[in-house]
C-alpha cells in the first residue's frame, strides 16, 4: 500500500526520483516497472505495472458503445505510458503528460493505496485546501462510507 504525501522535484529533463521508501515495494510488485496515465482532476496516476494491468483489463471490458466508457478508455488507456525505473530510482515523465498535469519543477506525490497521484505542488495545495474547506458541508457520501468512523 502506498500512503503519504511527499514533495518531489522534477529535473530539467522531466525526471522524478521515486522516494526511497517506495522503491523496494515497486521492485517487489512490478520489478521496477510503472505506468502513468491521466486523471480527470488534471493530475497523473502512477501504478505499478501489475496494478495497472488489472485496471486496464477492467476498462477495456467496458462496453465500447457506451460514450462514458469509451471516453474513459480513450483517456486512461490512450495516455498510459510505461515508466521504467532507472538505476538511480528515477522515472522520465513524458512532456505531454507533464503538460496535461501542469507540472512545474515542484510536485506532490500522493499515495493512494495501489497507486500514486502526482500533482503540481501549488495546485495540490490549492485543491487540498478547497477540499478541506468544503468537507464540512459534504452530504454526498456513498452509502458504504456512511457508517465509517475515523
Amino acid at each position: 500500500m502506498f500512503r503519504g504525501a511527499t514533495k518531489i522535484t522534477l529535473d530539467d529533463k522531466g525526471r522524478m526520483v521515486i522516494p526511497t521508501r517506495y522503491r523496494d515495494q515497486i521492485a517487489g510488485l512490478a520489478e521496477g516497472r510503472l505506468v502513468v496515465t491521466v486523471d480527470k482532476d488534471q493530475c497523473l496516476l502512477i501504478y505499478p505495472l501489475p496494478e495497472w494491468e488489472q485496471i486496464e483489463r477492467k476498462l477495456m471490458s467496458l462496453p465500447s458503445l457506451n460514450p462514458t466508457a469509451r471516453r474513459l478508455q480513450r483517456l486512461m488507456v490512450g495516455h498510459a505510458t510505461d515508466l521504467p525505473l532507472d538505476g538511480h530510482g528515477r522515472v522520465l515523465l513524458p512532456p505531454e503528460l507533464r503538460e496535461f498535469a501542469r507540472l512545474g519543477r515542484h510536485g506532490m506525490l500522493i499515495g493512494q493505496g495501489n497507486r500514486f497521484e502526482l500533482w503540481d505542488e501549488a495546485r495540490w495545495n490549492e485543491r487540498r485546501d478547497l477540499w478541506l474547506k468544503n468537507e464540512e458541508v459534504a452530504t454526498d457520501l456513498p452509502s458504504e462510507l456512511e457508517s465509517l468512523s475515523l
